[in-house]
């Protein structure tokens, strides 16, 4: 008997063509097919590869009226962050670094360390002289003011304030 005549074709979801299985083998290949197509579609995989890339929030306050970014760097030094605005961009900078530790085998790696950089256009011009950063149990929070009319064009350092 044929390969092809031991399996029977059927119509599939979005129209493709799924052969049926009819024996443990071929019920394996298919099942081991599916787990790595859906492997490739996890987050993990389908990001660009080359270091820790932290999350962030932009947001304008309503009360205040400012620009507020909020940026998760868990793990990361303050001290080894750098903060630069000009009047339509704001760029977060710095490296998260990996703990050293002699004699660790990993059976699994999946904490993102490197360096990285952040750069967010803003929707509107800010009063860079103004910002202001705050670092807190690994949340960077800038708030800067937005100005009525564009800045000079220069890039200003932020400093940031630990807080507790």
């Amino acid at each position: 008997m044929s390969r092809q005549n031991r399996h029977s074709v059927t119509q599939g979801v979005g129209g493709t063509i799924t052969r049926m299985a009819r024996d443990p083998i071929d019920r394996l290949r298919g099942e081991m097919e599916e787990l790595f197509a859906e492997l490739w579609q996890a987050p993990r995989f389908s990001r660009r590869r080359g270091g820790y890339r932290p999350s962030v929030d932009v947001y304008r306050s309503e009360r205040t009226g400012e620009l507020t970014v909020v940026a998760e760097l868990p793990g990361v030094d303050p001290s080894r962050i750098q903060i630069y605005a000009d009047e339509r961009t704001l760029v977060i900078a710095g490296e998260r670094r990996r703990p050293s530790a002699a004699g660790r085998v990993y059976q699994q790696m999946e904490i993102d360390y490197g360096r990285f950089q952040r750069q967010i256009a803003l929707a509107e011009h800010i009063d860079v002289q103004s910002c202001k950063a705050a670092y807190r149990r690994g949340v960077l929070t800038i708030t800067m003011p937005v100005s009525k009319r564009p800045a000079e064009p220069i890039r200003v350092s932020i400093p940031i304030k630990r807080t507790k």
